[in-house]
This record gives structure tokens, sequence and C-alpha cells, in this order.
């Protein structure tokens, strides 16, 4: 846990931090719209004998109880719900495409974000889930066929040096960059995020996300949403990451609603200042609703 007290200054209660930290995360599946209905689901749950209970910021979303793995029902086997943790949800409510749109999700897999994507699309419009890593790209294509999804192309490209060669040079309306991140605040899930910890990785990473940010505002268009986000509690993947792209590129941070306990994202960090738009980024700690760990923020384009 020693890693994680660098944080103590910033998260509020520092003992119900940690504390948080160290409970297991609630099991939670995001009902797919393309298949099914929140309705649907409670009744299906309800003879299927599931214990569930609806999370009260977000209709499509349960909380299962009695240990139950997301994957043991047969609405999940038919594509009805996807097994996404809870804070996971909130990149696709902050980008908010239309059908109507061409949306990129830059580091889609295994499909989480780009099968909720889909769904508040209605199934239409061009989605493009990119990934580099083809392994990946198996999982997800594989959630995306069981999910119902038929608006998606699956493309394998660097985020950082994304390709619009072969969708004509047109840019996008909105891209969701959910990076690769030290992944801090998956540690409820994942007890052992934490034991190969350094500032060596989180430098390292933070330069790729740097990467992957700037050329994501670049293949949006003027007047486009960029939402960036990740699963870590560290400034130097957040703040300092948007604050790179603020500095260099024509963009903006503007404001998003959330019905979900946060805080605003830091104006100052071990020294370093970060624009004063900071404050519209938000930060969600595991103690705050029983969730893992989270940072989103949204970007408007510049005109």
């Amino acid at each position: 846990m020693e890693p994680l007290s660098r944080y103590d200054p910033i998260v509020g209660d520092p003992s119900a931090f940690h504390a948080a930290c160290e409970r297991p995360l609630p099991s939670v599946v995001r009902v797919n719209e393309i298949k099914s209905t929140a309705d649907r689901v409670r009744r299906a749950f309800d003879e299927a004998g599931v214990e569930y209970v609806p999370v009260d910021w977000h209709d499509g979303l349960f909380r299962l109880g009695g240990g139950e793995s997301p994957g043991n029902s047969w609405p999940f086997v038919h594509g009805w719900v996807y097994g996404q943790e809870e804070v996971s949800a909130v990149p696709a409510i902050a980008l908010d495409p239309t059908p109507s749109e061409r949306v990129l999700d830059c580091c889609a897999a295994p499909g989480s974000k780009t099968t909720q994507l889909a769904a508040r699309m209605d199934d239409r419009g061009t989605l493009v889930g990119n990934d580099n890593n083809l392994g990946r790209l198996s999982a997800l294509r594989s959630n995306a066929e069981r999910c119902g999804v038929t608006n998606l192309v699956v493309t394998r490209q660097d985020a950082r040096n994304f390709s619009l060669k072969p969708f004509s040079g047109e840019q996008f309306d909105r891209t969701l960059v959910d990076v690769p991140c030290s992944c801090e605040g998956t540690i409820r899930k994942n007890p052992d995020a934490v034991d190969n910890w350094s500032m060596d990785h989180i430098e390292g990473i933070a330069g790729v996300q740097k990467g992957i940010l700037e050329r994501s505002i670049e293949i949006t268009q003027p007047g486009g949403t960029v939402v960036y986000s990740t699963c870590t509690f560290a400034p130097e993947e957040n703040e300092a990451v948007l604050q790179y792209a603020l500095d260099r590129a024509d963009c903006r941070l503007v404001e998003y609603d959330l019905p979900l306990e946060h805080v605003p994202g830091l104006l100052e960090w071990d020294g370093e200042t970060f624009a004063d738009s900071m404050r519209k980024a938000k930060r969600i700690y595991p103690h705050h609703n029983d969730t893992g760990g989270f940072f989103c923020a949204k970007l408007e384009v510049g005109e």
C-alpha cells in the first residue's frame, strides 16, 4: 500500500481511502441496450435467482450480490449484460455520442467502453475500435459479437500515430482516449496492481499517454469532443498529460454532468501548477462511491 500513500494529501480522508482500497470490489454489470432493457434484465435476474441491486446514479448498472460473477448467468451469455466496473461507464457518458456520428475509441480492447458507445449510438453511425495488441483485439471482436454490435470497424494501429488514410482522411466527430496507465485505481480488483510500482513506469507511460492524446486531438474535427480517462490516481498521468495537450493543441477543457460523487482535478502537484480549467476534470476515489479509482476529463477541439 506504500505507493498509494503519496496521494494522502489529495484524497480528503486518507484512512477511508486506504480502507476502501483494501476491500474487494463489488461485481457490476451494465445492461446492453442493443439487445435488452433494464426492465428485462431485472426480470431475467429474478427468474434466474441472481441477487442484484440497481446502481442509483445509472439506470443501466446493477451490482451483483452473493458473490455472483458477471459471467454466471444466461443474460450474460446472450449479451444482455456486460461485466463492467461501475466507474468504467463514465467515459462513454462524458463522450455522449449520437447515432449519426463518426466515433473513435482509440484504445478499445477488450471492449467494455466500445460496446457501451455502440449502445449509446443505437448501433448506428460509424464506430472505430482501435488497439495495437492483436490478442486484445480478439477479445474486442468476441465481446462486440456477443453484444450484437454491427456498427463497429476494428483497426490495429499505434494510437500515437493513428492514420486517417483508411477513412478517406476524414476526421472523427468524437474520440475516446481511455489510455493504458499504471492502473493504481484497479487495486480493489487486482490487489497486485502496485506490487511493481515505480516512478519510472509512471513517467514512461505518461509519455505514451501524451502522444496518444495529442494525436487524438489532431484527428478529431474542429468543434469535436475528446474524452481523456485513466484508472489511476497519479497526477503525472492525469492533470499533467492534460496540461501537455492544453499547451500544445487547440483545445479546451469543458464541463460535463456526472451524478456520481467526485472531486475536481488538481491545480497543483509536486511543484507543478496546472490551468485553472483543470477543475473541470473529475477525480473519483474508491471511498467516494465504493468503486474503483478513476479520472475523466472532456475536451473540445478548437474551431
